[in-house]
């Protein structure tokens, strides 16, 4: 079974079998409380005691804050149980959700008055969404020149992402001997703080 995690826009944990079955999932929709709520969450998953043996991770596109969180969280898990730790793009679990075979763009909400954004051209014989360009950043205002060909596809505006989709992504790449996304956080955004040049020299 996987257990699976996301933290890119709220907190959303899953209980997935290798089958693709979604056996539990809860979320918190809070944007901010994901530290608070991960662990909340992931012990309700877990109620029923089952042999968890992959975890799935959601990497984003998403703030740092939480994505660090969700990320840390199926680590130290995977870590405990000496279990494979897998990364799956948020978005990708948005695009399985939305279950569309024509092209699409997910987008959610970047704060600072942005957005991410992934255009897809669909599912492939899998299941599994086939990323046609991005994942991106860019202001509303953008998007248009951002997404160019793809600027009149549907859109997908995402509110949460479901932890059952993302472990439903793993369980199929795992079935398939796929790739996953690895671990690194899509924050798609430089950090706000930057490393000291060294102490200032003192003048009289």
């Amino acid at each position: 079974m996987i257990l699976a995690i996301d933290t890119s826009i709220g907190t959303s944990v899953a209980v997935v079998t290798r089958q693709g079955e979604v056996l539990a999932e809860r979320a918190s929709e809070d944007t901010r409380g994901h530290a608070e709520s991960i662990g909340r969450l992931i012990a309700t998953v877990l109620e029923a005691r089952p042999v968890i043996t992959a975890v799935a991770a959601g990497v984003g596109p998403g703030p740092f804050t939480g994505l660090r969180v969700g990320i840390a969280a199926a680590r130290a898990f995977g870590f405990g149980r000496g279990i494979p730790v897998l990364g799956v793009l948020s978005h990708d679990a948005i695009a399985v959700a939305h279950a569309s075979h024509g092209s699409f763009v997910v987008l959610s909400d970047a704060r600072r008055r942005e957005q991410y954004w992934t255009a897809y051209s669909g599912l492939d014989a899998d299941g599994l969404p086939v990323v046609a360009s991005g994942p991106g950043l860019t202001r509303p205002d953008d998007l248009v020149a951002e997404l160019g060909p793809l600027a009149s596809a549907e859109r997908v505006i995402a509110s949460a992402v479901p932890a059952g989709a993302l472990g439903r992504i793993a369980a199929l790449r795992l079935a398939r001997g796929l790739p996953d996304a690895g671990l690194q956080p899509r924050y798609l955004r430089s950090p706000d703080v930057t490393p000291s040049a060294g102490p200032k020299r003192v003048t009289a």
